[in-house]
């Protein structure tokens, strides 16, 4: 790690996404429009509301609701006076520990001074693993050089570290913060968790809604951003205590606020949406949901780092594959539509299916044999180069013996048959065209007749993004 440049002011928010996320924190606690606006009594106030917290918390008998915010600082420093398993057992002699942390640096002529790791402003205090969140590793208090006692960290850094949880997406044992090129992404982000912690606080993890996720709330913050801001979001989850520290890295693109922009306000993809989120839904034998449809829908939209992740476009490809309850034109058409527009508003992808989509139909339709044996014969080549060439070739010979008009060309075919990037892409927003083609045609490839109740017609004309259960977060106000 590098430290920057000096920047006047108590607190700046870096480029260190922790200690970004934990300036984030203080501002918002501090009721300040951003960082740099943080002053030097504003710290005093939030250093004194995380020690009585993190007091309390450590006070806490097991199995409270109270308890539940200690897994939390747990989570982050495991070593710390708050959490160590020999930690004073009395408030008052907790609290002085906890305060002298986050203590204004000396100043005078001997004392020893140092640029902060984080922000590169005058530091007194050096800080290690025992204070700082993803500091080291699991078998060892710090992996400092010899008689070099911690890192360099300024006040106003010290008690972003420490506010890191208030505006962090938490569970009992990681953390999850956001990075965003958008500022007011990572206001709006920091602002939901902050709600969230307190009731945390308050009534411990049972009262969060079941099946939430740290990505829905990511996805909202990038919705409320113009619609022509190219911002990317990284989503950092990882885990700090002495057993087996990790950490994960999802990204999304740069032009996902233009894609949810684009599907608020189209009729075909927003239904797609809500279709993708009741699809993805699951409830348990009393009716509950037990996996939100819409955490997980917002899910899809981020990559991870080491590519272990759900891609939109393969779930919406599974979701289009002809089953037993096949789905009816209209949203056959609504989630062909939102894979489309994922893949030319997000991915720039400029696909050209139609030539191909055709020649395929109508081989489907018109060649030997019945049409759901032809049906089943593409969707064993659809997504391979090789085999949906052998079969593009086969149905372009068959049509043209039969006398059938056939217009397509090499051109045409590149896309799907080269191995470049975006090429599996392409071959599955080809297979939900083609399907989509053969149901507009009224060809027989199924005995079942996809249809939608008058209930689930009632929830696929609901706001997108918006969970099954209430969110009392959104309620609570400003902590």
């Amino acid at each position: 790690m590098s430290g920057t440049a000096v920047v006047p002011g108590v607190l700046t928010a870096t480029g260190h996404p922790l200690q970004r996320a934990g300036a984030w924190a203080v501002a918002l606690l501090a009721l300040r429009a951003g960082p740099e606006q943080v002053t030097a009594d504003d710290l005093d106030r939030v250093a004194a509301v995380v020690v009585e917290d993190a007091v309390r918390a450590a006070m806490a008998e097991k199995n409270t609701a109270a308890y539940d915010w200690w897994k939390v600082l747990f989570a982050l420093y495991p070593n710390s006076k708050a959490t160590h398993s020999k930690r004073p057992r009395d408030a008052a002699a907790l609290r002085e520990a906890l305060t002298s942390l986050f203590a204004a640096d000396a100043e005078g002529p001997s004392t020893a001074e140092w640029p902060c790791t984080f922000c590169g402003a005058r530091a007194g205090a050096l800080w290690a693993k025992s204070t700082l969140p993803m500091f080291d590793t699991n078998t060892a208090l710090n992996t400092l050089p010899p008689n070099v006692p911690g890192w360099p960290v300024c006040r106003g850094c010290r008690i972003a570290a420490w506010s890191l949880p208030y505006g962090a997406w938490v569970t009992a044992g990681s953390v999850t913060v956001l990075g965003c090129e958008a500022a007011g992404a990572e206001r709006a982000f920091t602002a939901r968790n902050m709600r969230d912690a307190r009731r945390i606080m308050q009534l411990g993890f049972g009262a969060r809604r079941v099946g939430a996720r740290p990505e829905l709330n990511a996805v909202r913050a990038l919705r409320a951003l113009r619609s022509d801001v190219q911002a990317a979001a990284t989503l950092w989850t990882f885990k700090n205590d002495n057993q087996e520290p990790w950490l994960r890295v999802v990204r999304t693109c740069q032009s996902l606020a233009h894609f949810l922009a684009v599907v608020d306000s189209n009729a075909e993809p927003r239904r797609g949406w809500r279709l993708l989120e009741l699809s993805l839904t699951r409830r348990g034998t009393d009716g509950k949901v037990v996996t939100s449809g819409p955490d997980e829908a917002a899910r899809l939209l981020f990559e991870a780092d080491d590519s272990h992740s759900r891609s939109l476009l393969w779930t919406l490809h599974r979701l289009l594959h002809p089953r037993e309850n096949s789905w009816n034109v209209r949203d056959r058409a609504a989630l062909t539509r939102l894979a489309l527009t994922y893949a030319e508003e997000t991915l720039g992808m400029k696909p050209h299916l139609e030539p191909v989509a055709t020649l395929v139909a109508d081989w489907i339709e018109h060649g030997s044999g019945s049409p759901r044996g032809r049906l089943a014969e593409y969707r064993q080549a659809a997504l391979n180069d090789y085999h949906l060439g052998r079969l593009l070739s086969t149905a372009q010979f068959r049509l043209t013996l039969d006398g059938r008009p056939v217009a397509t060309g090499p051109e045409d075919w590149q896309q799907f048959i080269e191995r470049r990037p975006r090429a599996w892409e392409h071959r599955m927003l080809l297979a939900s065209r083609v399907i989509q083609l053969i149901q507009e045609r009224g060809v027989t490839v199924s005995d079942a007749t996809g249809s939608i109740d008058d209930e689930t017609e009632r929830l696929v004309e609901q706001p997108i993004l918006e969970p099954a259960d209430e969110d009392l977060g959104d309620e609570m106000g400003e902590m």
